[in-house]
């Protein structure tokens, strides 16, 4: 496939590791911000480092780095657990070729990143490293790479699902209203509606309609790569389980203990539905109410606290990269956000929209932004005003408007490889490795969600 062969190329070629392109993200933003934003010369460049550093260390920002860590970490403690590992061995136990594999993985990973993107992400990488151990043992070829870019494919469909960022923040009551502070925006605070619930968003019939499509149309896009691009044997050795000390005595006995992992666990579970039930009912979920429920599957199925505290250990590395990361974007975003560089770019395609073509716009500025700010609850916290403004003042329906958002920042993960740090380090690939493929289901997701956002 010569297109896929020259992108391949253009990638390996041009795009530096993922901590460096978010330093040339800074910098890029700084110099944009300097050149178009009216904050030239010696006090605007002053402004721009202020900017800079106060987003970093946003505490709104960090709470929501910390509640999207845990979702990231508690997903991967969950992959580690001996019933998702039965799960993975089962289904790479199946491959029997490069093109079963990206098929088993793709198909396997969008489903899981539907319900959890954290859970997803680890799973589709554990996926792409079990598929090259078994192609070792069982001495068959693949494109590693690809099966890779098909371990990641579930940060395309992730939030639309049910851990979406704007989604779950739509669904808290009064966060609407807290997006548009002061008395100079209580006319529109006034029009706003206490929630919208996740029945309209996450689990209406046509964004749920998208998912079935794009979980048939990605693995077919996928299937016609396999068949047509180079494979070769992967010389990759196979990881060591996560074991229990063997020798334990005294007290170690209650890290040990299968008994006292279940009472806390039932405990956990016990009090997330005497806690939200009432969330519940009303078909609402939250990052809180996610985590917390994360918490007690992961240590209702680890065999004891010292296995859980095991895979926390290893979860803790795969996500270092991305921790050290959120401040660099956060300044970043304080930078748009300040400078107006963000309304800028909203209000632009707000102002050749109509009520039709309004939520095709919000997608492409939204997945636009997101190349700059790749983190959905972070993006949607600086862009989500703008995107209920403009579908206020133009009678687009508001949850379709922020289904809309969420279509286009997760899309452009394809490109950003931010997210796909804990995928490289479990694969051991880079992300110039498997942006060629990703950028081709890119495009084709672009087609699926495009045509969808006119129709429904």
């Amino acid at each position: 496939m010569n297109i896929s062969r020259l992108i391949e190329s253009g990638f390996r070629r041009f795009i530096p590791s993922p901590f460096t392109l978010a330093v040339l993200l800074t910098l890029f933003t700084m110099a944009l911000a300097f050149l178009f934003t009216g904050n030239s010369g010696f006090s605007g460049a002053v402004n721009i480092l202020d900017y800079w550093q106060t987003g970093m260390w946003d505490s709104g920002l960090l709470v929501f780095a910390v509640q999207m860590m845990l979702i990231l970490v508690l997903g991967h403690i969950l992959v580690l657990s001996r019933p998702v590992a039965k799960l993975t061995s089962r289904l790479t136990s199946i491959v029997k070729g490069n093109t079963s594999a990206v098929l088993i993985v793709s198909i396997s990973t969008m489903m899981v990143a539907f319900f959890n993107w954290g859970l997803g992400l680890i799973f589709g990488a554990i996926m792409a490293r079990k598929v090259a151990e078994a192609a070792r043992e069982r001495d068959f070829e693949i494109n590693y790479p690809l099966i890779g870019a098909a371990g990641y494919s579930g940060l395309m469909v992730w939030h639309g699902g049910i851990s979406g960022s704007a989604s779950l923040k739509a669904a808290e009551k009064g966060h609407l209203q807290s997006l548009f502070p002061g008395a100079g925006n209580a006319d529109i605070a006034a029009r706003l509606p206490e929630y919208i619930s996740t029945e309209t968003t996450i689990f209406s019939s046509w964004n749920l309609l998208i998912f079935a499509i794009l979980l048939l149309v990605i693995p077919v896009i996928l299937y016609v790569i396999s068949k047509v691009t180079k494979t070769e044997k992967v010389d990759l050795p196979k990881e060591k389980d996560i074991k229990d000390s063997k020798i334990i005595s005294g007290a170690e006995k209650l890290d040990h203990s299968p008994l006292l992992k279940t009472i806390f666990g039932l405990l956990l579970i016990a009090a997330f539905f005497a806690s939200y039930y009432g969330n519940l009912s009303e078909g609402n979920l939250t990052p809180n109410m996610l985590n917390f429920l994360m918490l007690g599957l992961c240590i209702l199925t680890h065999r004891s606290f010292v296995s859980f505290v095991n895979a926390l250990d290893e979860a803790i590395l795969g996500a270092g990269a991305i921790l050290i990361q959120f401040p660099l974007y956060f300044g970043v975003m304080g930078i748009m956000r300040e400078t107006g560089m963000v309304n800028e770019i909203a209000l632009f395609f707000v102002g050749i929209a109509s009520e039709v073509s309004l939520p095709v716009f919000t997608f492409f500025s939204a997945g636009l932004v997101n190349i700059f700010v790749p983190s959905g609850g972070g993006q949607w916290a600086v862009q989500g005003p703008v995107v209920i403004e403009s579908a206020l003042q133009l009678g687009v329906p508001l949850n379709k408007a922020i289904m809309a958002f969420a279509y286009g920042d997760q899309l452009t993960n394809m490109l950003q490889p931010f997210w796909a740090l804990p995928l490289l380090a479990i694969t051991r690939l880079k992300a110039r490795e498997i942006l060629p493929y990703t950028l081709l289901m890119m495009l084709g997701g672009l087609v699926i969600f495009v045509t969808a956002l006119f129709l429904i």
